[in-house]
């Protein structure tokens, strides 16, 4: 019978070691990310038929959101989206459901929910959000759409 040959505990208790190192960093890193605007430089622009609605888009911005059922973050995030665009005149929320809708998530290249999209009056991206959203970044994201200056504001 051949002889099974057992690690060594220090190189056991190294390899775990590095996995978690690694974890740890990664989960950092994506939660760095998550919240935060994007602003998106090259003009695209949205029409309600893009995200099969019959909602009226902003007259100064509009907030999309994208979410799904199994979504835990969405509710919250869509209050805090209307409690944003209430505070503002001519500001619009608009919620997409995308569970049944992959050609929609596709488009757009949504990869999580929630997922935000800030337009400006003309219909372009001005600025995106991946994931649930701060309070002070919905604001900034507003104001970049507001004067529209994609593209040219620095955070």
């Amino acid at each position: 019978m051949p002889s099974v040959e057992t690690m060594n505990p220090w190189t056991a208790l190294a390899i775990v070691a590095g996995l978690i190192i690694v974890a740890t960093v990664i989960g950092l890193v994506a939660r760095a990310r998550t919240g935060r605007v994007q602003i998106v430089t090259g003009l695209r622009y949205v029409t309600a038929a893009d995200i099969d609605t019959d909602q009226r888009f902003g007259a100064v911005a509009t907030l999309i959101q994208f979410s799904t059922d199994m979504c835990s973050r969405c509710p919250g995030t869509k209050a805090l989206l209307k409690r944003a665009a209430e505070s503002r005149s001519g500001v619009a929320y608009i919620e997409v459901d995308l569970t049944h809708r992959s050609d929609i998530a596709t488009s757009f290249n949504i990869l999580q929910t929630p997922t935000t999209l800030v337009l400006d009056n003309s219909g372009a991206i001005a600025v995106r959000i991946g994931g649930a959203p701060r309070t002070e970044a919905v604001h900034t994201a507003l104001d970049i759409a507001q004067r529209r200056d994609h593209g040219q504001y620095v955070i």
